[in-house]
């Protein structure tokens, strides 16, 4: 059996590695290659390219990259016509995947959609597509695959395997109580795992963060920073502010800063859902340009930004989007996170929104389940029961 994989962002290579493992689990000789980042490469799977290196948001920051783009969805389609896999499995990067689903189709390949794109909230009338070139859709949250169900498109609802990688890994509880080393209040800082996110928002949150530490000079603030490179930058950032700042910045202890913080400044994204898994106030950022801007607002109609507030169809995370005028995203932001901090009732108000959605939404076993599913669509129900 050979599945092919197509994921570019990070938190899809991550959800394609678990999947890959569960299937490898079932099916020990099963074969896989595509498209993905070192989490998928790192389960032994071919990879084509490292699709992750091009995650980017918005149509100024695709628009550069589309020849190459194009170089790679040619080149997935050879490799499809020529190695013929059994499935092709496509992990959100609906702008890139859509391709590799027509071509998937194109030979006679069934496609199933793993943590597809958000259509319910912002480009309904895509449905053609996915029935089109999509034979299953995998959903990862309840009511979306009843939207999906609803519009003719068949669907299994599997459960978003991000809640089983915040339940599977364990939390370094030491590393967690160095972050308050006298008992400080901490505000964590999520500035985004791409490089033009972290580039917008970081000067934002560190000026926020200026401003809080001047009115509560007992709170310290922890950067969750994706990479070395975009560590690098902060620290630069910070050295230009000229003033000392109890600040700390790590790389890949994102959800030990989750957990340990009394609230959250973050970028949106998908670490929105660890940030409601674990049940934390979080006010959200998000950089746009003017022509982003003006698409996502009379084109898309993109109303929330962070997922929970999505799936409330309400504020529950305060969010606020800049294009320009970085002066009132800084004062927004600072008056939330002051408030919170200033008034402890506040705050347990917005933790107690936060887990009130966990308790509907959150649950263990998506990734299993998807794994499973795959396999009986593809036939293998047998080797299913085998490993179970």
């Amino acid at each position: 059996m050979h599945i092919f994989f197509s994921s570019g962002e990070p938190s899809g290579d991550q959800h394609a590695a678990q999947v890959v493992r569960a299937i490898r689990a079932r099916v020990p000789n099963a074969r896989f290659s595509g498209f993905g980042g070192p989490h998928f490469q790192a389960t032994g799977a071919e990879m084509l390219f490292q699709l992750t290196d091009m995650a980017v948001m918005g149509v100024t920051a695709v628009l550069p990259l589309i020849r190459k783009f194009y170089q790679l969805a040619q080149q997935g389609k050879r490799f499809i016509e020529e190695q013929k896999p059994d499935a092709v499995v496509l992990i959100d990067f609906s702008g890139f995947n859509w391709y590799i689903a027509k071509y998937a189709k194109q030979a006679g390949i069934p496609v199933y959609y793993y943590c597809p794109p958000q259509l319910w909230a912002w480009a309904s009338w895509r449905i053609r597509r996915v029935r089109k070139y999509v034979d299953c859709i995998l959903s990862v949250l309840p009511f979306e695959a009843e939207w999906y169900r609803n519009q003719g498109v068949k669907v299994e609802y599997v459960g978003h395997p991000f809640f089983d990688e915040v339940a599977e890994r364990p939390l370094d509880q030491p590393f967690i109580d160095s972050l308050r080393p006298s008992g400080e209040r901490l505000v964590s800082i999520l500035p985004g795992s791409r490089q033009h996110e972290v580039t917008h928002n970081f000067p934002v949150f560190l000026e926020v963060a200026r401003r809080l530490h001047q009115a509560h000079p007992d709170v310290r603030f922890t950067v969750a920073c994706y990479k070395e490179s975009q560590r690098a930058f902060c620290a630069e950032q910070i050295a230009k502010l000229g003033e000392p700042l109890p600040i700390d910045l790590y790389v890949g202890r994102t959800p030990e800063i989750i957990a340990a913080g009394d609230c959250c400044m973050m970028v949106s994204g998908s670490v929105s859902l660890e940030v409601l898994a674990r049940s934390k106030p979080a006010v959200v950022s998000y950089h746009a340009n003017w022509f982003n801007y003006l698409f996502g607002k009379l084109v898309v109609h993109i109303k929330y930004m962070s997922l929970p507030n999505l799936l409330r169809d309400r504020v529950i995370m305060p969010e606020f989007l800049f294009v320009s005028n970085r002066e009132r995203q800084v004062n927004n932001l600072h008056e939330v996170l002051n408030r919170w901090l200033t008034s402890p009732r506040e705050m347990q108000a917005a933790a107690r929104e936060m887990e009130s959605l966990r308790s509907e939404i959150v649950q263990t076993g998506g990734v299993a389940k998807a794994a499973d599913t795959i396999l009986q669509l593809l036939g293998h129900g047998d080797s299913q029961r085998a490993a179970a």
